[in-house]
């Protein structure tokens, strides 16, 4: 398998009797880092590839560190034709795990992976979910309504946004003292401490 589009020169050794992942981000990728650490020497389950919207994505630089192979597309790849669908094939990828993704999955990669794309959301849906509710916009809206509690959604995605169904929720409390970044700190420890193990049960349990 070639670590890139074109590159004739270097190759992914993917064994096949592995679920291979591909994370999509947009943004700083700590999920992603979690995630590339829990699975680093997991003897049935790799990350093979990081993909992102965002050429300057911090995810990217993450995905060197670890030695994840890592290509940047557009809305039109993205939206048109087959490219990032025939990208996701070169990896012989057979799970996505979007984290802090924030473009809708469209309908061509929803039917090449059939209850096999998760993501996880900073709050416990059906509240503060749907369209533009991401990263600090739900923590503010979190403190704005004064609610004593959030926590994270883990669930599989479809064709709308964040109504896929539900894999895993936790929750932690909110002090009336707590500021949205504040908020933001208990939030990054659920996800960061829940959705490695949640991906890793999610595909041993589904199967390969």
């Amino acid at each position: 398998l070639y670590d890139g589009p074109g590159n004739s020169n270097s190759f992914v050794h993917v064994p096949m009797n592995k679920a291979r992942i591909a994370i999509f981000a947009s943004g700083n990728g700590t999920n992603a880092e979690e995630i590339f650490k829990h699975f680093l020497h997991h003897p049935s389950i790799q990350i093979v590839l990081l993909l992102s919207n965002n050429p300057k994505a911090f995810a990217l630089e993450r995905a060197v560190r670890f030695a994840i192979p890592h290509l940047v597309f557009t809305r039109r790849q993205y939206g048109e034709g087959n490219e990032v669908l025939n990208w996701l094939r070169e990896y012989s990828v057979t799970h996505i795990v979007l984290a802090g993704f924030l473009w809708l999955i469209p309908d061509a990669l929803l039917k090449a992976y059939p209850d096999r794309i998760i993501n996880i959301h900073p709050a416990l849906l059906p509240k503060y979910g749907g369209k533009g509710m991401y990263g600090m916009k739900v923590h503010e809206a979190v403190k704005g309504a004064g609610e004593i509690e959030t926590g994270i959604t883990i669930h599989v995605v479809n064709e709308h946004y964040d109504k896929g169904k539900v894999l895993f929720q936790t929750k932690c409390t909110v002090a009336p003292t707590d500021t949205p970044d504040q908020i933001a700190g208990k939030v990054h420890h659920l996800e960061h401490t829940h959705y490695p193990r949640v991906i890793e049960e999610w595909i041993q349990v589904g199967g390969r």
